[in-house]
């Protein structure tokens, strides 16, 4: 196996011989020099070997993928994508009437007629886009309406909307939409409409959505697992190691880069696509720019409008505190009007109980008066029931004498 591609491709020139040559050229040498150093340098690189030829470049995958002199490259290509087996009866030209300025965001855009009628629409993006769907709506709904006027001019009054046949819209991406982001370990995205009910019905529209800078990262992991893989690196790979890889599974891919190289040799040519190149993707970049500055002020939109609706919130809820807080002071006021009623009733009860405190001295002391007189008058009584005691005592005794002197007198001895 060679190590590197021009030991593959020995149509490879080096780079000394590439510079001499554009150095001999007046015009090719003032082109060179418009291009800034990594331009330059990326130029030179693929022309040598140093890195592969980048597929998706607008001439080369034309020229490689040419419906009209290679028809069964892109046969295979598109038999692997749909899952069954087709072949290409015509190649359309592209509507020079296509929806307005959305032709400057493709790189490529080849539209084919398969043997069963449908349209096969394949284009490269070298950036991807904000709203990719709504896009891809209007590619397809473009080209639909394109056959849909064509089949009626030609068939009159024998038209019939059953003459319509499926229109697939094929979209490689080099640097996919954010959206693909969500899903790193799926890179070959279909869709196509159905019913929510299970009503089967012919719907024309499908798309198929490749992004390949998602491919290249899943095939680092697992390396190349099947012909569809082999094309997508193919078209996804500019590492000399990959790409000598690829050729030593798949040896008939070493053909499409012998004709890329060829292509390299006519330096006035590749010169000519290359800066064409550099033309679109200054064109995408500014697309690109604007629509993130679109996606990015839709979001402040959005972002302002939740603020709004949040102040909204917070105003009606201020308004429902300030509503309760009212009440509650409405309350607060009846509660101490009710107070000062009840203070007013306990001033008046502690008047009379003051009142009657007074009173109660008063009767007090009166009382005290009246125990100190009856205790002056027990004395007294005391003091009398004394004397009378004694007076009684004398009294006796002057009985006894009264008596004694009676009884001698009336004695007969006397």
């Amino acid at each position: 196996m060679a190590k590197t591609l021009r030991e593959r491709f020995p149509n490879i020139r080096t780079r000394t011989e590439v510079l001499e040559e554009i150095r001999r050229t007046a015009h090719l040498n003032d082109t060179f020099l418009t291009w800034t150093e990594e331009q330059q340098t990326e130029f030179l690189d693929f022309c040598t070997g140093v890195r592969g030829i980048k597929m998706l470049y607008d001439s080369f995958f034309k020229e490689i993928m040419n419906p009209s002199t290679t028809p069964e490259r892109l046969e295979e290509f598109l038999s692997l994508l749909l899952g069954r087996k087709v072949t290409i009866v015509e190649v359309l030209p592209n509507d020079n009437t296509r929806i307005a300025d959305e032709g400057t965001l493709l790189v490529t855009d080849m539209i084919v007629k398969l043997e069963d009628g449908s349209i096969a629409n394949v284009e490269v993006q070298k950036v991807g886009y904000a709203f990719p769907g709504q896009r891809c709506a209007c590619y397809s709904a473009d080209m639909l309406l394109r056959q849909y006027k064509k089949s009626r001019s030609n068939r009159e009054k024998k038209f019939s909307y059953k003459d319509i046949k499926d229109v697939y819209t094929i979209v490689l991406y080099a640097k996919s939409p954010r959206e693909f982001k969500k899903f790193p370990g799926r890179y070959v995205h279909f869709f196509q409409q159905q019913s929510n009910t299970g009503l089967k019905m012919k719907m024309l529209q499908k798309f198929i959505l490749i992004p390949l800078d998602i491919f290249r990262k899943v095939r680092q992991n697992r390396g190349i697992r099947n012909r569809l893989d082999a094309w997508l690196t193919f078209l996804a790979e500019d590492d000399p190691e990959v790409i000598l890889d690829l050729i030593e599974r798949y040896q008939d891919f070493s053909a499409m880069y012998e004709q890329a190289y060829a292509i390299c040799r006519n330096m006035e040519n590749v010169m000519g696509f290359f800066s064409d190149e550099l033309k679109i993707l200054d064109r995408n970049t500014a697309q690109y720019m604007i629509d993130e500055m679109q996606v990015e002020l839709e979001q402040k939109k959005a972002e302002l409008a939740q603020q709004e609706a949040s102040l909204v919130q917070h105003k009606e809820a201020l308004a429902q505190q300030g509503e309760k807080l009212s009440q509650q002071n409405d309350k607060l006021a009846q509660q101490g009007q009710l107070l000062t009623q009840q203070n007013d009733k306990l001033a008046q009860q502690n008047e009379k109980l003051s009142q009657q405190d007074k009173e109660l001295a008063r009767l007090n002391a009166v009382n005290e008066q009246q125990r100190s007189e009856n205790t002056q008058l027990k004395d007294t009584i005391t003091q009398q029931q004394s004397l009378l005691e004694q007076l009684q005592a004398a009294l006796a005794q002057s009985q006894e004498r009264l008596t004694l002197l009676e009884t001698r007198l009336s004695s007969p001895t006397s």
